[in-house]
């Protein structure tokens, strides 16, 4: 697999973690506004207009568990307009590693949310870019109190991890018929400890290198439902709920690398006629 732009700026993300470096002083805690300077390390300098019209930020105004805050990504634009998404980039701007993550949907498929669950690790505003099908890109922010999350212990213990490492979950609710074609409603859990490089072993006080999931590819049939490109901020056992809109009635199939190098697969039956 080749990295890509994005995925080469996860991965230095937390390789610089796990060396101990800080990231440039663009991203450091104090600043009075990171967000231009890392939209401008992002997108470079493309320009970023007003999302607010059709696309959704959902999070908590404050985190009950800093380490995994569930979000949700949503996509509503008005019916007859024949743009489509090519990209969600979510940032959490004073994490330490503020780029989550870049979202793909295939383009047999049209995405309409996309929820999972992520690390904050202070008081921030998040961003959410979607890239369409105009060549425009759009954002929208919000605001998150949270603290600790990226630094925050495993909810497991690290031998239980381990042994479950690349186990697969896939939940499939119930579908809705429309003229676009059929709604699907999808959910892929990933047993994964997603290791940030800044926890820290409870035995031997050293610090647990980084160790994430890099990449995610699901599949219905043959169409690319959804590609992930990830990094540290994405919490320990990574879950992806998706919804879009699709004729495929195919079963589903699963894809995924982390920085390792291993590899994870899984194969699900659609089971939408029975739910």
């Amino acid at each position: 697999m080749r990295a890509g732009p994005i995925t080469n700026f996860l991965r230095l993300a937390a390789i610089s973690l796990s060396l101990g470096f800080a990231m440039p002083a663009a991203f450091a805690d104090g600043e009075p506004d990171v967000w231009p300077d890392l939209a401008k390390e992002i997108f470079h300098g493309v320009p970023l207009k007003d999302g607010s019209d059709f696309l959704v930020l959902d999070a908590p105004m404050r985190a009950e568990d800093a380490a995994i805050v569930p979000i949700t990504m949503s996509v509503n634009l008005l019916a007859g307009d024949t743009r489509h998404v090519i990209a969600l980039t979510f940032v959490i701007d004073h994490n330490p590693a503020p780029l989550v993550g870049v979202f793909k949907p295939g383009a047999a498929i049209t995405l309409t949310s996309l929820s999972t669950r992520v690390r904050v690790d202070s008081y921030t505003n998040l961003h959410l870019v979607a890239e369409l099908s105009d060549g425009g890109f759009y954002v929208v922010e919000r605001f998150i109190k949270a603290s600790g999350g990226c630094s925050a212990p495993m909810l497991k213990d690290p031998q239980e991890a381990k042994a479950t490492m690349g186990q697969m979950k896939f939940r499939q609710f119930a579908a809705h018929s429309s003229g676009a074609g059929d709604e699907h409603d999808i959910q892929v859990m990933l047993r994964h400890p997603n290791n940030s490089g800044m926890q820290m072993d409870q035995l031997s006080r050293l610090y647990i290198p980084p160790l994430f999931v890099e990449d995610l590819k699901l599949w219905q049939g043959d169409n690319l439902v959804l590609t992930v490109e990830g990094g540290i901020s994405i919490s320990e056992d990574p879950n992806f709920r998706v919804t879009y809109r699709s004729a495929s009635t195919a079963d589903y199939r699963i894809e995924a690398h982390d920085s390792d190098k291993h590899v994870y697969k899984g194969e699900f039956p659609n089971k939408g006629s029975q739910i």
